[in-house]
């Protein structure tokens, strides 16, 4: 296959008051599965329609190995892409649109016949190839897609949200298959989505964008577990990271978080790399899967861990989890307990922090400090 490197890549519309995407390095390793990630409006499409040649760019770079292809037409590029919305001739009979690339490139008719055959074999759909697409369900009309995007084995895969017109369990079936397709022809790909979920579970990496900016790359375990901004920290995750505005206090006992109704002492270490920011106001960021109820729930293999007091104000039982809405200081902390935890309104708790997984953010630039 082939990587793609992308050097200070910048798209921007409407004279340049629109800057679409600005000043974007990112590599995509050969025979990666690397996410786009992003809210709508963030440039993650721009981003992909650039790498297809879709859209050329306001300036940057575009490679594909050692080759610039950042002004090639799609049909120089060795590219294929499946979208959001099937793409399908309703015309045409499954094994026509699979076999329609190759015809356009002019591939022998014994071949085109092999290479049909092994698309829809890997798609599990070669008892459909005789079917019009109107014969077919949205997920089978998705595997045609992406059979016909794989049949002509090219360099680079770019896929635009093509589950999101799913139902949300064919959504899971399609992630893992596509994912397992990937992994057996390991073609560079290249995903976009705005689902956190499909990120978690399909990317090798995760690159995470907002406003045009690439924002943070890396396996999706850390992107999770080390996120560099408020904006990553709170778009990944559900429910989202609790955000408290807290100072900075230094103790007898040490450096220690104070916030509205709490106090949260810290660990030596984890005190020093906020002694620049004693009695300033940082931002505390705790996943709610990072904390318990005493009493109720524990938390498993935690080292060090603090306890501050909340009050029950609302409960989410879904069956398999269990989110308590706390009231802290007059905020709402959300706890993610595993089950069904049935807890009174009102009652008050002692609420345990995982204080090895804690993050805290400079409250002006929005960056982690911890």
């Amino acid at each position: 296959m082939v990587e793609v490197k992308l050097e200070n890549l910048k798209k921007y519309f409407d004279n340049g008051r629109v800057k679409a995407v600005n000043d974007l390095n990112l590599t995509i390793r050969d025979g990666e599965f690397l996410v786009l990630l992003g809210p709508s409006g963030c440039g993650k499409t721009t981003t992909l329609r650039m790498i297809s040649g879709l859209e050329e760019p306001t300036g940057g770079k575009i490679w594909f190995g050692d080759r610039d292809v950042t002004y090639l037409p799609p049909k120089d590029r060795n590219i294929s892409m499946v979208f959001q919305s099937y793409a399908v001739w309703p015309h045409m009979k499954v094994y026509d649109n699979i076999a329609f690339p190759l015809k356009v490139k002019k591939y022998p008719e014994n071949e085109i016949r092999e290479r049909v055959k092994w698309a829809a074999e890997l798609l599990q759909i070669g008892e459909l190839l005789d079917r019009y697409p109107a014969q077919l369900s949205g997920g089978q009309r998705q595997r045609v897609a992406v059979a016909r995007a794989i049949v002509v084995e090219p360099e680079v895969l770019l896929m635009d949200e093509p589950l999101s017109n799913l139902d949300a369990k064919l959504r899971v079936t399609m992630r893992a298959e596509i994912k397992k397709l990937q992994t057996k022809l390991k073609v560079t790909t290249v995903y976009v989505t705005h689902d956190q979920v499909e990120a978690m579970t399909m990317g090798d990496r995760i690159a995470v964008m907002n406003k045009g900016h690439l924002l943070q790359v890396g396996p999706p375990t850390e992107v999770y577990l080390k996120p560099n901004s408020i904006f990553v920290a709170t778009f990944i995750g559900a429910p989202e990271m609790n955000m408290m505005e807290v100072s900075v206090k230094e103790t007898e006992a040490g450096i220690a978080l104070e916030g509205e109704g709490f106090m949260l002492p810290l660990p030596s270490d984890l005190g020093e790399l906020l002694r620049n920011h004693i009695n300033k106001t940082v931002i505390l960021g705790i996943r709610p899967e990072h904390m318990t109820i005493e009493g109720v729930s524990t938390l498993e293999h935690v080292k060090r861990a603090a306890k501050i007091e909340g009050v029950v104000d609302f409960i989410e039982a879904l069956g398999t989890d269990t989110i308590v809405h706390t009231m802290i200081g007059g905020k709402i902390v959300k706890i993610k307990l595993p089950g069904h935890i049935p807890i009174p309104i009102g009652e008050k708790v002692k609420i345990i922090v995982d204080l090895d997984n804690i993050h805290v953010f400079d409250r002006d630039t929005e960056k982690a400090i911890i």
